[in-house]
């Protein structure tokens, strides 16, 4: 299964040009790269030759500094840089991570400074796209083994329209429902097979008293990416239906669109009595606490609830579709490491990019860090049954994608509205019941039909 899975995942990349925080929201947009859109992530799981990893400039002392937004991932990567000093003795490796919503900026500060760490994690599509234009990242074309270790849809979310690679992909991230088995039991609820059994599952737990979702929206990115972008897929039909937007043959506000917009209405009456002030972080302690029933969340947040959710027993699932409606999960490339184009340990920081290349660090990563899964062809087998469970849920559907917007959609002119945006502010006004699905589906074509060509015939509908 593992290894359907995985080949699965290849294809998503190659049909839906990839494009990532987890737990922060995104900053730019980009176009996809020129292995063009597909739909996957990861890889297969047979291990390819060996990967040749370049040898060390010289035998000098080095240092390398790298750059995440990952600050719960401390000690996971002090086990990775010990494994890769251990290979090049010569090269110390400091993970130095940045609290998730500060991240984007203040990387971007450093670069500006000339104080950017030697090496940093790259979000997919726009974000990184605009650092390498700008002359921050160390082009990767000649790095040797990339295009071994992974497919050119791997790392397409890392690259220019033309193919040139500017970072090396290292996680992909699933999204689902977690819930608390015995609150489930004690109400008489299964996992539900369609949303409408997952609202009546909801109603059953309002009624005895328990919040059904832990989901708020102080945080905005959480409704919009975590919930929003779950939903998504099965709505519109997965990649191809994705595709139908981009291409202009759908329009922003079809009735796809609405009836995910709906959905969004049908939680309001399950989400915290005063949700607009409920943190990202207060979602996740309510359900810790055993005082909310479900979450919308990712993977990334496996370990986090390891460690607070200990008094019961707790799973994932993923949001069912609308009856009648197949399935589509959403499955994305998150993370990618880039050398500083201005390091003064350029040679250092791309040999540490080749070891990155190597199935050592993938199973390091993949069973240290627990929901972030390893996008080399190389993918190592999962020891975690949760993030199994993650892995599980690309098998059980029809297909899977990437978050909606990622693609194309973040990169609008000056003085326009990105669909990110737009998508978030729109999803708010429905959950606080401003808005209608109609005209939230309404003013979200609006808003990205303004600026994005083969969208231009939609202004009007």
């Amino acid at each position: 299964m593992q290894k359907k899975l995985f080949v699965l995942l290849s294809v998503l990349v190659l049909a839906s040009m990839l494009l990532a925080a987890c737990g922060s929201a995104p900053v730019a947009t980009e176009a996809p790269a020129a292995p063009a859109a597909t739909e996957a992530a990861p890889a297969a799981t047979e291990a390819p030759a060996a990967t040749a990893v370049p040898a060390q400039p010289d035998d000098k002392e080095v240092t390398l500094t790298l750059g995440s937004w990952r600050v719960d991932d401390v000690a996971a990567w002090e086990k990775i840089a010990a494994a890769f000093h251990a290979e090049y003795p010569n090269i110390t490796l400091k993970f130095d991570p940045t609290n998730p919503p500060d991240y984007n900026a203040a990387l971007r500060t450093q670069l500006e400074t000339g104080t950017g760490p030697d090496l940093f994690f790259v979000r997919s599509f726009t974000v990184g796209r605009e650092l390498f234009g700008a002359g921050y990242i160390a082009s990767l074309k000649d790095l040797p083994g990339l295009t071994d270790a992974f497919s050119a849809s791997a790392y397409a979310p890392w690259a220019t329209d033309s193919g040139e690679p500017y970072a090396v992909p290292i996680s992909a991230v699933s999204h689902g429902i977690y819930y608390n088995k015995e609150l489930f039991a004690a109400n008489g609820i299964e996992i539900p097979k369609t949303w409408e059994e997952l609202m009546a599952a909801s109603k059953k737990l309002l009624d005895a008293g328990v919040i059904p979702f832990a989901n708020g929206t102080k945080d905005a990115w959480d409704i919009n990416e975590v919930v929003m972008m779950q939903l998504i897929p099965s709505d519109i039909g997965g990649y191809e239906g994705r595709m139908a937007y981009l291409n202009g043959d759908r329009c922003f506000n079809s009735d796809e669109m609405v009836a995910a917009f709906q959905q969004i209405a049908d939680l309001r009456p399950y989400v915290p009595s005063g949700f607009e002030a409920t943190s990202y972080y207060d979602g996740q302690q309510l359900f810790a606490q055993g005082l909310a029933a479900m979450m919308f969340d990712g993977s990334w947040s496996i370990n986090d609830f390891k460690r607070d959710s200990t008094d019961f027993e707790w799973g994932v699932f993923y949001p069912p579709a609308l009856a009648g409606k197949d399935l589509y999960v959403t499955f994305h490339p998150d993370a990618a490491i880039g050398a500083n184009a201005a390091s003064a340990n350029l040679d250092a920081a791309k040999t540490f990019l080749a070891w990155l290349e190597t199935n050592e660090f993938s199973e390091l990563l993949g069973n240290n860090i627990p929901g972030f899964f390893p996008m080399a062809k190389s993918a190592p087998a999962l020891t975690d049954p949760i993030a199994n469970d993650f892995m599980s849920f690309n098998n059980q559907a029809k297909g899977v994608d990437i978050r909606f917007v990622w693609e194309k959609l973040m990169e609008p002119p000056a003085g326009s509205v990105d669909a990110y945006t737009s998508l978030n502010n729109n999803v708010i006004a429905v959950l606080k019941g401003v808005e209608t699905p109609k005209e939230a589906a309404d003013a979200f074509n609006a808003d990205v039909a303004a600026w994005y060509a083969p969208s231009a015939g939609c202004i009007t509908k």
